[in-house]
């Protein structure tokens, strides 16, 4: 070695410049807008979990779809 420095490359401008997005597609924060937390006993989060696997889809999706349809008719307050 030589004892040079390697410089790494200028950093880019604003993230909006050269980060993109899905055209269309809201972000995740504009989709889902609440966090829950739920209480499962480590049996239950590993038969969800596994069910998700096997359905080719995250535990996230799979339970929002869940809650979707089970309370798709409810009135909102």
């Amino acid at each position: 070695m030589t004892g040079e420095r390697i410089g790494f490359g200028a950093r880019p401008g604003a993230p909006e410049t050269w980060v993109r997005r899905g055209e269309g597609a809201p972000s995740k924060a504009e989709v889902y807008t609440a966090r829950l937390t739920v209480d499962i006993t480590p049996e239950l989060r590993g038969r969800i979990k596994v069910a998700a696997f096997r359905r080719g889809v995250t535990m996230a999706v799979m339970l929002r779809e869940l809650l979707e349809a089970r309370f798709a008719g409810e009135d909102q307050p």
